[in-house]
């Protein structure tokens, strides 16, 4: 299932961006695991909608409800299922939608993929609305990794194509009916050396599978990324030495803590790439699945115009579910 990730953390994603709820359901969190759910909510609170003017004004609370593997704050052993309900749905802001596709969205695919059975409203399970019960899974996959001394932080490094000033650079772009793009930088610090393994169990591609993931996200590098492409292997090779507590270290970590889909010990860095909101007020082309012509739409309803920022713990999620998957 395209919806499901993980083999040792095994989770499921569920529901749709208007459904009644959206969840997941996580297998293999050891027995005895106390979720700080405190911790849990605030991380949640980072990614929720209606924080603030820059994000979509739709409010949700996305506080979880637990439905099984817990007995109190503690995990039994059986499936853990959490669901988010959807309090503020409005899916006739999409009627327009359900005959004209959106430009840069998968209306059209997703159309042509079930036959025009997809739920269109919100983007139905394409919608970054998912994107919260990822969180709740790498939330508590960030609550095992601290556990091992393991950190996971992101931050926007880049949006509409500026390394500062994002505030005014998102509300111009929003001023003027359309939306822009950015960058999330990851560092994972505390990743002991060995874990990963080559070809199709490397770290870089199992986080990055997590990474691409997110709706929205078109690029992923690690380390210097695309710039090695660039480079003579003198320059990007990493020259290794012993550090003053006789740990093995490279010189610059131009390899972002990773060779040969293992973890050097260094700290584990990559960046995300992130496609402007799709759903803009300004007139884009598109087509009439009715009337089999080409048409004109502007879109109505309550969208980011940079889901940049609300994206940042998002990152840190989906690379803390495929971290602690390999470690467990």
């Amino acid at each position: 299932m395209s919806s499901t990730m993980g083999s040792h953390y095994k989770f499921t994603i569920f529901g749709q961006s208007h459904s009644p709820a959206i969840g997941v359901t996580i297998e293999g969190i050891p027995a005895g695991t106390v979720i700080e759910m405190d911790k849990l909510q605030a991380f949640l609170e980072r990614r929720a909608p209606g924080r603030n003017a820059l994000s979509t004004q739709r409010r949700e609370a996305d506080v979880p409800e637990f439905l099984s593997g817990l007995v109190g704050d503690t995990a039994c052993g059986a499936p853990v299922t959490a669901i988010i309900r959807n309090t503020s749905a409005r899916p006739s802001d999409y009627d327009e939608i359900r005959d004209m596709p959106r430009p840069g969205h998968a209306d059209y695919t997703a159309h042509i993929k079930y036959g025009g059975h997809e739920d269109v409203s919100g983007g139905g399970h394409f919608s970054g609305r998912l994107t919260a019960p990822l969180c709740i899974a790498g939330g508590i996959a960030l609550q095992l990794l601290e556990e091992k001394g393991i950190t996971v932080s992101a931050r926007a490094v880049e949006i509409g194509g500026r390394p500062d000033h994002f505030e005014e650079t998102i509300a111009a772009a929003r001023d003027a009916g359309d939306s822009v793009g950015g960058i999330v930088e990851c560092v994972i610090k505390g990743v002991p050396a060995g874990i990963g393994g080559p070809m199709f169990d490397g770290l870089e591609g199992v986080i990055a599978k997590a990474v691409f993931g997110i709706p929205a996200v078109k690029g992923v590098e690690f380390g210097a990324g695309f710039e090695a492409a660039r480079k003579k292997g003198s320059e990007n090779n990493d020259g290794f030495r012993f550090d003053e507590s006789g740990k093995v270290v490279t010189e610059k970590n131009d390899a972002g803590g990773i060779l040969g889909g293992i973890s050097s010990g260094m700290d584990i860095v990559f960046r995300a790439a992130f496609k402007p909101t799709p759903s803009i007020a300004l007139p884009q082309h598109t087509i009439s699945w009715s009337r089999r012509e080409n048409a004109e739409i502007r879109v109505k309803g309550r969208h980011d115009p940079c889901i940049v920022l609300r994206a940042v713990p998002v990152v840190e999620a989906a690379a803390a579910a495929a971290l602690i998957d390999l470690m467990l």
